[in-house]
């Protein structure tokens, strides 16, 4: 892969190179980045910005010095100051922030996974920690970062009152099936799914807090038996391994279908099961393994009361020994796929109606490193009870 040449390094007299391998990768994908062509203990700053599908523009940015043969090397080097310090091949990633100036409550998230989120790495002469818009960089890359992999289907689903969208993986199939439930929020929210179906998964992103229809109405675990089986039931789906993964009030809804569905083969959960726990990841439903991953930083719901109250009723199913808890201090509450910026306050739409600003808690490196570490073990936890080998896609 061809490096980008930006203009002359003052104190080189050569023009910087810049490379990101892959410049092209999932999200949960690691890049590399490195930089030549400069002097031996040249400081430089390494800035990425994004302009997101709200027209906000994020960045973050590391100071490093170069080593004795004039490179730097992201995977390998420390950043010395910025908004993130340390060897953190992802830091550009997991550290952006909105800009100076931004609007309050911004929390970046990805609405059309048939598009790439793309972000311009720069390279700038010296530590420089604000007015890179105003300054002329050494050289620049464009890279692109995807949660649908090529091959992958996008299917909206509107059949039996269930709205959602479907992805399937490229392939003959048939492939295990998760249904994805997403919080409090609303609306329809598809990129997990999206990246989970670019690793093997058939995945149905539910929609069931519409602001429009939902709110003020009841559901019931009906609704979510409903989707169930029209995913079950899709002819790329293998009906006798099927998963749900829900986040925040997802996961009360993920209790609520083990304990009370008659469609849906768990243990059994007793009634006095704490529904504020901050985030069930999987309920494994054909061999009933539970993975629960928990963070400790969540300031918007209580966790401590809750962990001890699922092993309990585990352990009085007589079945502790399928409960897998992982626990993440200094994490906040909204856990998400690898490398998603950290936001410890974000606006947020009581009701649908009433905009607050609602404090998930966390520290910026913990949680970076919760998300990366969940992640994997999420997805081996499905490649094991779902697969003997699972495929993936890759770009």
């Amino acid at each position: 892969m061809l490096a980008a040449r930006g203009t002359l390094s003052p104190a080189a007299g050569l023009r910087a190179l810049l490379s990101v391998e892959p410049s092209r990768g999932l999200v949960d994908e690691k890049f590399q980045i490195v930089v030549r062509n400069l002097t031996p203990g040249q400081q430089v700053t390494l800035h990425c910005v994004h302009q997101s599908e709200d027209k906000d523009f994020w960045e973050a940015f590391g100071h490093y010095i170069s080593d004795q043969h004039g490179t730097v090397t992201v995977a390998k080097d420390a950043s010395v100051g910025g908004t993130y310090e340390g060897v953190e091949s992802m830091g550009l990633m997991w550290s952006l922030q909105p800009v100076p100036g931004s609007r309050t409550g911004l929390r970046l998230r990805k609405k059309d996974v048939l598009l790439p989120m793309v972000f311009h790495i720069s390279v700038y002469d010296g530590h420089v920690t604000q007015g890179f818009n105003l300054m002329t960089a050494l050289v620049t890359r464009v890279i692109e970062r995807w949660y649908m992999a090529p091959g992958v289907q996008r299917v909206s689903v509107e059949e039996k009152g269930i709205r959602g969208t479907m992805f399937i993986p490229p392939g003959p199939g048939p492939f295990p099936g998760i249904l994805d439930m997403w919080g409090g929020g609303g609306g329809l929210v598809e990129y997990r799914a999206a990246l989970l179906a670019s690793h093997g998964f058939v995945a149905l992103a539910l929609e069931y807090l519409s602001t429009a229809d939902y709110y003020g109405s009841e559901l019931t675990v009906d609704y979510f038996e409903i989707a169930y089986e029209i995913l079950q039931d899709h002819p790329m789906v293998q009906r006798d391994r099927m998963a749900l993964l829900g986040l925040s009030f997802g996961t009360s809804v993920t209790l609520s279908m083990a304990a009370y569905s008659k469609i849906i083969r768990v243990t059994k959960m007793q009634d006095e099961i704490c529904i504020s726990v901050k985030y069930v990841d999987l309920f494994l439903l054909s061999i009933n393994p539970y993975q629960v991953t928990l963070s400790d930083w969540s300031f918007c719901f209580s966790l401590k009361s809750c962990s001890p109250q699922i092993e309990r009723i585990m352990e009085k199913a007589g079945n502790r020994h399928l409960l897998h808890t992982l626990t993440y201090p200094g994490a906040g509450h909204l856990i998400e796929p690898p490398y998603t910026p950290h936001h410890r306050a974000s606006n947020f739409l009581v009701n649908g109606k009433e905009k607050v600003i609602m404090l998930w808690g966390g520290q910026t490196k913990p949680h970076a490193d919760a998300q990366e570490d969940s992640w994997e073990k999420i997805l081996a936890f499905l490649q094991q009870h779902l697969y003997f080998t699972a495929p993936q896609a890759r770009l």
